[in-house]
């Protein structure tokens, strides 16, 4: 204000920029910049002396990290890899330990295998010999292994599914675990050998030819009675029980020759009478706690929707806990083996105790196709509509607009007929 007045009384005017310069006042006062400093490159590796520093640490080259880099700067790496080789090491432990346990099951049962089967293993290229037992394996995955095995008489072939433990994933086997404390569903991971024998049935005559048997008349027939029958571990009996629709068929009782811890599931008295032999007894005996089930069927494993999958396959299952002596097992696993002899030999029933066993499965039949004839007349319902529609909709496109109106009307009055005569008979 006191310059102001100064200079309307005329007193000395401030100096001001001059009018090509209004856009750069506000840095008239600026300094002027200084120049910086050059640092002199040498030939070769030395450096210059450093410029400013980072931190406590001067600066160095960008390839020097030894210079800039302390192990304080490293901290979470030092917690992560030890992690890391840790669970590494545990997954090289456990694929090894399970390719272990299974080669030590198929040695301990490679004699019996070889001794009743042509074949052990699946098929190799040609002229490769296997080159020892364990290559009877094929590792589906890291905790589950299988192996085959064909040429026997009464059965065609046997699959064997190995399922070990996930002693390579602690997480995935921890989580196991605890879900099964909680959920009724999710029993706990057990590792066991599973063997399905698919047998003939009378069906030898038709590849007998195939493998150089000549006459296929001369071949002996393996055709028996189909049934459902089950020897199981009560621990099990209720979820394979929901599990199988075979199972569902079958009644279940406990009988005196067999353990406590046992039960029997069976369509027939007589039928449990013939397989209940002594020989079956004591090799569950043996087995023991490693025992789970041994299940004669012909029935899916699944309720059929379809008159196709109600034809009879005919097949043996048998289930066992791994022992830590696989030899533990090795009775009943002979007796599943040569079960099929007992069954083409005796299995063969007065048609008095086969009336109830074929009665269920007429009427497994009758419901099918029951559905199946309500499935095709929906399906013809629906065809009907759709071709009315359609002769419906080309009627109407040749008429007028006025003979449209006129159409429609009626057809409006006549469906309402037709709701006024449905309610009135419904009342």
């Amino acid at each position: 204000m006191a310059d102001f007045v100064k200079g309307l009384f005329g007193g000395q005017k401030p100096v001001q920029a001059s009018a090509g310069d209004d856009d750069f006042a506000d840095y008239a006062g600026a300094p002027e910049p200084a120049p910086a400093a050059i640092t002199s490159f040498t030939t070769g590796a030395s450096q210059a002396a450093p410029t400013a520093a980072i931190g406590n640490r001067p600066y160095t080259a960008w390839y020097r990290v030894w210079e800039r880099t302390t192990a304080a700067d490293f901290k979470l790496e030092m917690y992560i890899l030890p992690f890391l080789f840790a669970l590494i090491a545990i997954h090289v432990w456990g694929t090894k330990r399970n390719r272990s346990k299974a080669k030590a099951w198929v040695k301990a049962h490679a004699p019996v295998l070889t001794t009743e089967f042509a074949q052990v293993g699946y098929t190799r290229p040609q002229g490769e010999e296997p080159a020892g037992v364990e290559d009877m394996l094929k590792e589906k995955k890291a905790d589950e292994f299988h192996t085959y095995a064909t040429g026997r008489q009464n059965i065609a072939f046997v699959d064997f599914k190995l399922t070990l433990a996930k002693r390579f994933n602690p997480f995935v086997r921890l989580g196991e675990h605890v879900l099964a404390l909680f959920f009724e569903s999710m029993p706990p991971p057990v590792e066991r050998i599973e063997a399905t024998a698919y047998l003939f049935d009378g069906q030898e005559t038709k590849v007998a030819p195939l493998y150089g048997q000549g006459d296929a008349k001369k071949v002996p027939n393996s055709t028996y009675d189909g049934f459902v029958f089950a020897v199981v571990h009560k621990d099990i009996m209720k979820r394979v029980r929901d599990e199988r629709y075979d199972l569902s068929l079958t009644t279940t009782r406990d009988h005196a020759k067999l353990p406590v811890w046992t039960t029997v599931m069976s369509e027939s008295a007589e039928v449990t009478d013939l397989l209940l032999t002594p020989e079956l007894t004591k090799a569950i005996n043996e087995a023991g706690d490693s025992f789970e089930a041994l299940i004669v069927s012909d029935q899916p494993l699944n309720a059929p929707k379809t008159l196709d999958e109600t034809k009879p396959r005919k097949r043996l299952a048998l289930s066992l806990k791994l022992a830590s002596d696989p030899a533990a097992t090795l009775p009943i696993f002979t007796y599943f083996l040569r079960l099929p002899d007992q069954l083409a030999s005796s299995a063969h029933f007065r048609p008095e105790a086969l009336r109830r066993i074929r009665q269920t499965r007429e009427e497994q039949i009758s419901k099918i196709k029951k559905a199946d004839d309500e499935e095709k007349a929906e399906e013809r319902k629906l065809a009907a509509d759709k071709l009315k529609k359609e002769q419906r909709d080309a009627k109407l496109g040749r008429l007028s607009a006025e003979e449209q109106r006129k159409f429609l009307e009626k057809e409006r009055e006549k469906n309402a007929r037709k709701g006024m005569k449905r309610s009135t008979v419904k009342a």
